[in-house]
């Protein structure tokens, strides 16, 4: 996979092993193509020496590392198997062995080699993140969102990848030979140098069966050259005019720039092409290169261009010194007049000490990036960010199959509502070394509303609301309405739910949801649901028990306090709502001396409201029963305990109507007593 290997050669570096003093001819061949990333000519040289014994030690290791390198774990295996139990071997060799073995399915041995790994670089931060509780950590995704993955048509026997839709073409990245070029084969894996194609389709689909006409045509202009080209990014200056962003190797304005590196141990000088991001415009009507940008380097590799929606910022990968790994994603600024800023880190959030490359940023900011250090299914997989309320990133999570594989997934581009892009893939079943994929995306369903009171109209806080089926006999789960009356909570879809609604002061409530036959692109439903209140006063303002002092009725503090709920829930939760007032009293005494004690308890109470405000009309009567209408059983004070007898001194408040006289509403409210 010629891109990725491209931004990881300083891992190269990482794997190489220092050369023995004394060496064959043959090795040194072998070692030199080693050194130069030629992994196509390496191999069968070191098959040779191992055919006839010669430091088969080294030729072990170093064709481990060359199959690694050309992502192809599982020829990797049986030469690890040869050499890893060896007493000499480096711990290094164990993450390596482990992480082939968990890439291929082996996750039983993959643990095995982890744990070894972990005893001996306890410190190290990519076991620590692949090792949970003492196995393999688990993937995490959002099981809700739905690919489905195709190859597409255009797909060859050599390397195709990085494919966006842009303005009725399909842009995409390919090793494939054409009658315009020399077919010169790269050394690292035998396949002609990437050049960037495009497919004329003259719509904004994403169609991955093209008809039987198509062709496939390099990039106009002077974008393709005799190196690698690949990941195209569109934008636009501050002319508006369109202009590409790209990656190429370290080529500009035919000439080369290269990187020494020096090996002590071989008294070797190696040259090292790295890769950087040119910004190309159209001159003459020609696509051309014009601008080497100034985030590149001799001596380390940008690439992998990505531009975020509104065009102020360009995102990439890169492994400049003082990351976090092998590759981080970086990002920076756009100016007005078409410079780009310093790069910054993304962070740790997104980065590891593994790589991180391939971003790209949708219509909604999200980040979407392919990593190797994040936990996976196989070694690269695509992940996207997730941000808090100030659009800062938390955590990043995994897309999941089919998105991901036991291989690596990267290159993912998606259309302005998310609802169908691409991704690349060197996974099984593919028609060359790497793979285009088209995919349709159903995005997870969530539900959202507010609840609000269905007298007057205002938001209702603290509703318990429940996600059942079955008509409310079997539950899901529930949120509770914040201060605004909303609520949120993720639903499946195809499926017929039952809402069920609690709240003190209203009857619960049961409402109908379907999700069946929503389009695919829908994202959300909303329902807003209106409550009836309970016809009771004491309910609604919550009122606790008004007391009198004994033979008297005159307002007591406490008492005042508990009124003035009721002042309120009157003048400004529903004003228009009209009471009557009732006082009782308990058994004990004659029905005279209770009838004027819970009169003058009603007039009492009833001047109390109307002189904090309660215009008289709204109280259509006071009236004191006396102990005419208990509550309970009690006849005398001998037949109950005290606390039974309070409960007949009590005041009322009967809800007579609670509407505006000119409302249209019909409600079915509970009448209350």
């Amino acid at each position: 996979m010629k891109t990725k290997s491209l931004l990881l050669l300083v891992a190269t570096f990482l794997l190489a092993i220092p050369l023995s003093i004394a060496q064959s001819s043959r090795q040194k061949k072998a070692d030199v193509m080693f050194s130069k990333f030629a992994y196509a000519k390496a191999i069968p040289l070191y098959e040779e020496m191992l055919i006839d014994d010669d430091n088969a030690s080294l030729a072990l290791r170093r064709l481990a590392e060359s199959h690694l390198l050309l992502r192809d774990f599982e020829k990797s295996l049986p030469y690890f198997e040869r050499f890893i139990e060896n007493v000499e071997t480096p711990s290094n060799y164990f993450f390596k062995y482990g992480m082939a073995l968990k890439s291929v399915g082996k996750e039983k041995e993959a643990l095995y080699w982890l744990k070894r790994y972990k005893k001996l670089n306890k410190n190290d931060k990519r076991v620590k993140q692949f090792l949970k509780d003492g196995n393999l950590a688990s993937v995490v995704f959002n099981s809700r969102e739905r690919y489905e993955v195709e190859p597409v048509d255009f797909n060859s026997e050599y390397n195709d990848f990085g494919a966006i839709n842009y303005n009725g073409r399909i842009y995409f990245s390919s090793s494939r030979p054409t009658q315009e070029r020399n077919v010169d084969l790269y050394d690292w894996d035998n396949q002609p140098w990437l050049d960037i194609f495009y497919i004329e389709v003259n719509d904004d689909s994403f169609s991955g069966r093209m008809s039987s006409n198509y062709s496939v045509v390099p990039m106009d202009g002077k974008i393709n050259s005799e190196f690698h080209e690949s990941s195209l990014a569109f934008s636009t200056d501050y002319k508006n005019d369109t202009i590409i962003y790209f990656t190429r190797n370290n080529h500009f304005q035919n000439k080369t720039g290269y990187h020494e590196i020096k090996y002590k141990e071989e008294k070797l000088i190696e040259k090292r092409n790295n890769l950087k991001i040119y910004k190309a415009e159209k001159v003459d009507g020609i696509w051309t290169v014009t601008r080497n940008l100034k985030i590149n380097a001799d001596h380390y590799s940008t690439g992998h261009p990505s531009v975020n929606p509104n065009r102020t910022k360009l995102y990439f990968a890169s492994d400049k010194p003082g990351g976090y790994g092998g590759t981080d994603i970086y990002y920076c600024d756009i100016h007005p007049r078409g410079g780009v800023g310093q790069p910054v880190n993304a962070g740790p959030t997104v980065n590891t000490a593994g790589n991180e490359m391939f971003p790209f940023v949708n219509n909604e900011g999200k980040l979407f990036f392919s990593s190797d250090g994040h936990v996976g299914f196989g070694q690269l997989d695509v992940f996207a960010t997730v941000t808090d309320e100030n659009d800062n990133v938390v955590d990043v999570i995994n897309l999941g199959k089919p998105i991901n594989s036991e291989k690596d997934d990267f290159a993912f581009f998606s259309n302005e509502d998310g609802t169908q892009g691409y991704v690349s893939s060197n996974r099984k079943g593919g028609k060359g070394g790497d793979d285009i994929y088209k995919f349709d995306f159903t995005p997870s369903l969530y539900l959202e509303g507010r609840v609000f009171d269905a007298v007057n109209d205002q938001p209702l806080d603290s509703v318990v609301v429940q996600l059942t089926k079955n008509n409310g006999e079997t539950f899901i789960k529930e949120v509770v309405t914040d201060k605004n009356g909303y609520y949120k909570m993720f639903v499946n879809r195809n499926m017929d739910y039952t809402l069920s609604l609690t709240r003190r002061t209203h009857p619960n409530k049961l409402v109908n949801l379907t999700t069946f036959n929503l389009p695919r692109t829908q994202k959300k439903v909303v329902k807003d649901i209106y409550m009836e209140p309970v016809m009771d006063v004491k309910v609604l303002a919550g009122l606790n028990k008004i007391y009198f002092d004994f033979d008297k009725s005159n307002i007591r503090p406490d008492a005042a306090t508990e009124l003035d709920k009721v002042v309120n829930l009157m003048l400004n939760t529903y004003p228009y709502m009209t009471i009557k007032l009732e006082a009782h009293t308990d058994p004990v005494g004659s029905h005279q001396y209770n009838d004027r004690l819970s009169k003058a308890r009603a007039k009492s109470t009833y001047e109390y409201l109307v002189n904090n405000g309660i215009p008289k009309e709204r109280i259509l009567s006071y009236k004191g029963f006396g102990k005419r209408k208990p509550v309970n059983d009690c006849k005398t004070k001998w037949d109950c305990p005290p606390k039974m007898l309070e409960l007949n001194r009590r005041t009322e408040f009967p809800i007579v109507n609670i509407l505006s006289p000119n409302s249209k509403k019909t409600l079915a409210l509970n009448k209350g007593k």
